[in-house]
C-alpha cells in the first residue's frame, strides 16, 4: 500500500510541475495557448519554415549578392568591395564580417579540406586586404566555437590561439576599426583573459565605437563565462551600458539579454516571465525597438530575442509585432543556439499566431 501512495504522489507532483516547464535556448514552450496547428501563420504571408534564411538576422541585400557570387564563382573581390565601402565604425561592417566568416566555416564543414576557396584565394592573393584578414579571424573563431571538438579540447585550443592572431593581424591592417577587436572579444570569452587582459581588450573597442551594440553582446557573453553562475557582473555591465545609453540607442536592451544569458534549464515557477526582472527588462527592450532607428543594422536582433519572452509572457499582439517585422531571417538570438534555427524559430512563430487568434487577433487586425 505504501508503494502505491508513493507512486501516487510522484504522480501529483510531476503533474503540477509540467505545465510550469520552460526550456532555456531551444525554448520551446510545453503548454500553447492553443494548438499551433489551428493557426496558419501562412494566412499572415509569413515565409515557409524551409524558406527562412538561417544566415542573418534581417535582411541585407547587398551582402547576400556578394556572398552568392563568391560562393558561385570563388572569386572574392565583390567581398572585399563590399566591406571596402562599408564604415568601419558601424555595426553593418562586424555583421558583415560575421555573415562572411560564417559562410566559409559552413563550407568547410561541408567539405572540410576543400571548402571556402573563396577565402583562401583572397588571403593568398591579397594578404594586406582588411577585410579578408576580418573574414579569416572570424572564420576561425566561429571554428573554434562550433567544430572544434568541444571547449577545453587540444583542437579548440589550438584554433583559438590562431585566431587570436589573426585578430591582431587584422587590427594592424585597419588602424581604427573596432572589428578585429570585437571579434577577439570572442576569443577573450574562450581562453578565460583576466579581466586586466578583457579591460584592456575593452578600452580598444569603446575608444573605436563607444556605442556599438554587437561589441556590448560580445562582452557580455564574456562576463556570462567569467562569471558563470554568477549575475552581478554581467547585470552591472548590462545595466551600466543601458543607463548610458543615448536616446535611440539598442543598448537599453543589454538587461533583456542578460536574463536571457541567465536563464535557467527548467523553469518551475508560473510567473517567472512576469517578474520584476523580466518585465523591466522586456520593457527596457521594447522601448529601445520604439525609439531605434528603422534601419538600425541591430534592431533584427532585438526583436528576435524578444519574440521569445513576449510570447512566454503571453503579450500576443507584441509577439506578431515582432514577427511582422523579422519573418525571414533567423540569424540570430536565441535561435541560432540550435541545432535548427528555423524549426525552432517556426515553433514560436506558430505559438504567437495561435495567441493572437485565441485571443481575437487575425490576419486583417494585423497592422501592415
Amino acid at each position: 500500500m505504501e508503494i502505491l501512495w508513493l507512486l501516487f504522489a510522484i504522480g501529483l507532483m510531476v503533474a503540477l510541475v509540467i505545465p510550469y516547464v520552460r526550456r532555456r535556448r531551444g525554448g520551446i514552450r510545453l503548454v500553447a495557448p492553443g494548438s499551433p496547428d489551428a493557426a496558419d501563420p501562412a494566412n499572415y504571408g509569413f515565409d515557409r519554415q524551409e524558406d527562412l534564411d538561417i544566415r542573418i538576422p534581417g535582411p541585407d541585400p547587398d551582402l547576400m549578392d556578394a556572398l552568392d557570387h563568391v560562393q558561385r564563382t570563388g572569386q572574392w573581390q565583390a567581398a572585399s568591395q563590399l566591406l571596402a565601402g562599408t564604415p568601419k565604425e558601424g555595426e553593418r561592417r562586424w555583421q558583415r564580417v560575421q555573415a562572411f566568416g560564417g559562410a566559409a566555416a559552413l563550407e568547410l564543414v561541408r567539405e572540410p579540406g576543400a571548402g571556402a576557396r573563396w577565402l583562401k584565394a583572397w588571403r593568398l592573393e591579397a594578404e594586406k586586404d582588411a577585410g579578408g584578414a576580418q573574414v579569416h579571424a572570424e572564420l576561425l573563431v566561429q571554428q573554434a566555437w562550433r567544430h572544434s571538438g568541444g571547449v577545453g579540447s587540444k583542437d579548440h585550443r589550438i584554433i583559438v590561439e590562431e585566431a587570436r592572431e589573426a585578430c591582431r593581424r587584422a587590427a594592424l591592417l585597419a588602424p581604427g576599426d573596432p572589428v578585429p577587436y570585437i571579434t577577439e572579444l570572442a576569443v577573450a570569452r574562450a581562453l578565460a583573459y583576466s579581466e586586466a587582459e578583457f579591460d584592456d581588450l575593452w578600452a580598444k573597442v569603446i575608444d573605436r565605437a563607444p556605442q556599438h551594440m554587437g561589441a556590448h553582446l560580445a562582452a557580455l557573453h564574456y562576463w556570462c563565462e567569467k562569471w558563470h553562475g554568477s549575475r552581478d557582473k554581467a547585470d552591472v555591465f548590462a545595466h551600466a551600458a543601458a543607463a548610458r545609453a543615448p536616446h535611440g540607442s539598442l543598448l537599453a536592451a543589454l538587461p533583456l539579454f542578460a536574463v536571457y544569458e541567465h536563464l535557467p534549464e527548467v523553469i518551475l515557477v508560473r510567473g517567472f516571465y512576469r517578474s520584476e526582472v523580466v518585465t523591466r527588462a522586456v520593457e527596457g527592450a521594447l522601448y529601445a525597438v520604439r525609439t531605434a532607428r528603422a534601419d538600425d543594422p541591430m534592431l533584427a536582433h532585438v526583436r528576435h530575442l524578444l519574440l521569445v519572452f513576449l510570447v512566454n509572457m503571453e503579450r500576443w499582439a507584441e509577439a506578431m509585432e515582432q514577427v511582422r517585422h523579422v519573418d525571414g531571417y533567423v540569424g540570430a538570438l536565441p535561435w541560432s543556439t540550435s541545432e535548427d534555427p528555423a524549426a525552432q524559430y517556426a515553433i514560436y512563430r506558430a505559438l504567437a499566431v495561435a495567441g493572437y487568434e485565441a485571443n481575437g487577433g487575425s490576419p486583417a487586425t494585423l497592422p501592415h
